[in-house]
């Protein structure tokens, strides 16, 4: 089965700055799942897995452009601890450089901690790699349709993929 819209597509990567350091490789885990053609995944990646189907292999660098995009100089926020995603109860020692993930009214969104306060954290809210130009490798492992529910929600439901 091929990928195109409409179909849950199962892959591992992994992303390495061009000219740099390995920076993610999801193959010690589940690959990453998502619903293809519903703006779930980055465009270039979107773009590369097109037509491609399980047992592929796909080698890919990113510009920004279709990537995490440029940076954005002005993305300095200030938010409440409370805002920053940690499992109950748990206490973290936010530290700047660290990478959180924020609950937004957009779903879950990485970013970099600046500077921390008693209640308050200054985060950079661009993507950690916007500006960077990536290289990608991709295996895909599993090319599936999609349910009617996963349709209806715009996400993929499985491991690596969205929880309800």
């Amino acid at each position: 089965m091929q990928v195109n819209k409409g179909k849950i597509v199962e892959f591992h990567y992994s992303v390495r700055e061009v000219g740099g350091d390995q920076l993610e490789d999801s193959r010690i885990g589940a690959p990453m799942a998502y619903l293809h053609g519903y703006n779930n995944m980055i465009v270039g990646i979107q773009n590369a897995l097109e037509g491609k189907q399980a047992g592929d292999h796909i080698s890919v660098t990113l510009t920004p452009e279709v990537a995490y995009g440029e940076r954005v100089a002005d993305a300095i926020q200030r938010v409440s601890i409370n805002h920053v995603v940690k499992p109950a109860k748990a206490k973290i020692k936010f530290v700047p450089g660290m990478v959180v993930q924020l609950n937004s009214s957009k779903g879950y969104v990485p970013a970099t901690v600046v500077k921390v306060g008693l209640k308050m954290l200054d985060v950079d809210t661009n993507h950690p790699y916007a500006g960077k130009t990536l290289a990608f490798e991709l295996d895909v492992v599993n090319v599936r349709e999609a349910t009617e529910e996963e349709i209806q929600h715009g996400h993929a439901h499985a491991e690596g993929g969205h929880h309800h």
